[in-house]
C-alpha cells in the first residue's frame, strides 16, 4: 500500500520528465529536418486554407470541390509568384541604383559629421567613412539573391507535397480533433492573408505618392512581416525610413510616410483585425512572444511567421488530454498556480 502511494505521487513528476524529454526530442527532430519538415508543414497550412475556401465555393457558388482546391492553390501560387516578381525587380533596380545609394550615403554622413561639429563633437571622418565602405551591402544583396532562390526552391517542394496532399484530401469524414484544427487554423491565415495584403496594398500607394524607391520590395516585405505577431508590424513600419532618409533626407517625405504608415497598421492591426479575429487563436500575449523566440530559434523568419498557427496547434492536440490540459490552459494563460 505504502508502495502504490508513492508510486501515485511520482507519477506526475515522470509526467513532467517524459514530457520534457518528449519535448526535448521534437525540438531536435525540428531542427534536424527542417528542409523537408518547413515545406510540407507550409503546403499543410496552404491545404487547410484552400480545403475550406474549396469548400465555401462549394456551398455557395456550386463548384466542384477539386475544381475549388485547384483554384485556391492557383490564387497561392500566383500571390507567392508576384511577391518573387516584385522582390526579384526590386534587388535588380538597387543594384543598378548601387552606386546613386553610396553617393546618397556618403552626402548623409558628410552632413551627420557637420551636424555633430557645430555641437562641439569631433568625429573622425576617415574612419566613418572607412566603416560604412566595409558595410556589406552586396553581400546583402547577394544574400537576397539566394534567399529568392532558396524560395523557388522550396515553391517546387510545397507544390510537390501539395500535389500528394490534394489527392489523398477528402471533403468530409474528418476526425474531430482535425476538423477543429482545420476549421480555426484556417479562419486565422484567411484573415491574417487578408489584412495583411491590406496593408501592404496601403503602404505601396503610400509609399509610391512620396515616390519612395523599392516601394514594392517594401510593400512585399510588409506582407510577410505582417504575420509575425506585434514584432512585424513594427518593423515594416520603420523598415522604408532608412530608403526614404537616403533618397530625401530628414524632411516631410519621412515625416508623411511614418504618420501614414503608422495610422495604416494600428487601423488594421488594432481594430479591423481584432474585430475579425476576436481572441485569435487563444494564446496568452506573453506565451504568443515566447513561441515567437522558439519557433525563430528552430526554424528561423519562417518559424517566426508559423509561430502563431503552430503553437495554436500544439494548444488544441494538448487539450485533448487530461494529463496535459494543464498545458494547454498555461498557453491559454488560464492556468491557476494552486
Amino acid at each position: 500500500m505504502p508502495t502504490k502511494n508513492i508510486h501515485d505521487k511520482l507519477a506526475p513528476i515522470n509526467n513532467i520528465c517524459l514530457m520534457i524529454l518528449a519535448g526535448t526530442a521534437a525540438t531536435g527532430i525540428l531542427v534536424y529536418t527542417k528542409a523537408m519538415l518547413m515545406p510540407f508543414v507550409i503546403a499543410l497550412f496552404i491545404s487547410m486554407v484552400a480545403g475550406t475556401l474549396a469548400e465555401k465555393m462549394k456551398q455557395k457558388w456550386k463548384l466542384p470541390y477539386v475544381l475549388g482546391l485547384v483554384l485556391s492553390f492557383a490564387a497561392f501560387l500566383a500571390i507567392i509568384t508576384l511577391s518573387v516578381l516584385f522582390i526579384s525587380s526590386s534587388i535588380e533596380s538597387f543594384i543598378a541604383g548601387a552606386d546613386i545609394y553610396s553617393e546618397r550615403l556618403g552626402d548623409t554622413i558628410d552632413w551627420f559629421l557637420l551636424s555633430a561639429q557645430k555641437y562641439g563633437v569631433n568625429m573622425n571622418a576617415e574612419f566613418v567613412a572607412d566603416t560604412v565602405s566595409k558595410l556589406p551591402v552586396f553581400n546583402v544583396v547577394k544574400s537576397l539573391g539566394g534567399t529568392l532562390v532558396s524560395i523557388l526552391t522550396n515553391l517546387m517542394l510545397i507544390t510537390l507535397f501539395l500535389i500528394f496532399i490534394f489527392m489523398g484530401k477528402a471533403a468530409e469524414d474528418k476526425p474531430s480533433l482535425v476538423g477543429n484544427i482545420q476549421r480555426q487554423i484556417s479562419f486565422y491565415l484567411i484573415v491574417k492573408i487578408f489584412v495583411s495584403l491590406l496593408a501592404a496594398g496601403f503602404t505601396w500607394i503610400v509609399l509610391t505618392s512620396v515616390k519612395a524607391e523599392l516601394a514594392s520590395m517594401l510593400a512585399v516585405l510588409t506582407f510577410v512581416l505582417n504575420f509575425i505577431p506585434n514584432i512585424g508590424p513594427f518593423i515594416s513600419t520603420m523598415l522604408p525610413m532608412p530608403v526614404l532618409f537616403l533618397q530625401y533626407g530628414l524632411d516631410w517625405h519621412i515625416l508623411l510616410a511614418l504618420i501614414l504608415l503608422t495610422a495604416i497598421h494600428f487601423v488594421i492591426g488594432n481594430i479591423l483585425e481584432t474585430k475579425w479575429l476576436g481572441k485569435g487563436m487563444d494564446l496568452d500575449p506573453i506565451i504568443v512572444i515566447a513561441s515567437l523566440l522558439f519557433w525563430a530559434l528552430v526554424w528561423g523568419i519562417m518559424g517566426a511567421l508559423l509561430a502563431v498557427p503552430l503553437t495554436a496547434i500544439i494548444k488544441m492536440a494538448l487539450e485533448r488530454n487530461e494529463t496535459t490540459k494543464p498545458l494547454a490552459d498555461l498557453l491559454a494563460g488560464k492556468y491557476a498556480f494552486k
